[in-house]
């Protein structure tokens, strides 16, 4: 080899090197997670990786009807994780998602700001709020929200106390986070949420009636066709492991004991 040949086989050599300084080059695992999973998914992804450092974790988070329109559009995507079963079901029913199971449960709260401006002590205290932020239709969230309001409505023998709750509904937004930032804003009296979004110093919360509250079920499923189908594997036997599942709890998700097939 010539001092020229020599010296380009070493800038490339060096130059690859530059690119992966870690070594060789991990395999990205792509997750796509309802908003409400943000924290504890973040946790999870650094401890997962620990474990299998040969993988990239790469997190995705959205409103759950977001990220099931993204992977019908084909979307690069290996895991799915959706914050209520009518999304997970329709991708399953589409052949587009499989292997899917019970990954946590989930509960409704109402926040307020921390100087409760509108005095609201109670879920009943509802219908004295002027600016209330609830999720949309199609957002898991806001779907929960308008059940709970339904099921107080129905106890008392109609829909008043709903019509005036939604009455007063000033937004409504496309992933748990943003309407919590309404309230962490300012820009709400209220907001119903899950119970995990509710972060102790940044709002108050206001517990919703057992008889109205909605469990929310979260579903873990792998994306058809995944790059990394193995590594999907890997993520959902970590999310159902007795770590997995400590992590979940920890961030106020009521974790599953074993990774129940539907």
């Amino acid at each position: 080899m010539t001092t020229r040949a020599r010296a380009v086989a070493a800038i490339l050599a060096l130059a690859v090197a530059g690119c992966h300084p870690g070594g060789p080059e991990r395999q990205p695992l792509r997750i796509f997670a309802a908003s409400s999973l943000t924290d504890a998914f973040r946790e999870m992804a650094g401890a997962f990786e620990g474990a299998h450092p040969d993988t990239e974790v790469v997190l995705v988070f959205a409103g759950s009807q977001i990220l099931r329109l993204q992977i019908e559009q084909g979307a690069p995507a290996d895991v799915f994780a959706s914050a209520n079963p009518q999304h997970m079901d329709a991708l399953v029913d589409g052949g587009l998602v499989s292997g899917e199971r019970v990954l946590a449960r989930n509960e409704l709260v109402v926040i307020v700001p921390p100087a409760n401006p509108a005095g609201i002590e109670s879920f009943a205290d509802l219908v004295r709020a002027e600016r209330i932020v609830i999720g949309t239709p199609n957002v898991p969230v806001g779907a929960y929200a308008r059940e709970a309001l339904r099921r107080v409505g129905a106890e008392a023998g109609g829909g008043a106390f709903a019509q005036a709750v939604l009455g007063r509904v000033v937004s409504e937004e496309s992933s748990v986070r943003l309407v919590r930032a309404k309230v962490e804003l300012g820009e709400a009296d209220a907001a119903i949420v899950y119970r995990t979004d509710a972060v102790p110093g940044r709002v108050l919360t206001v517990q919703v009636p057992p008889r109205a509250n909605v469990r929310a079920r979260y579903l873990l499923g792998m994306v058809e066709g995944a790059e990394n189908a193995a590594g999907a594997e890997r993520w959902a036997e970590f999310a159902a492991s007795p770590e997995g599942r400590r992590i979940l709890s920890r961030h106020g998700f009521l974790a599953e004991t074993t990774a129940t097939a539907q």
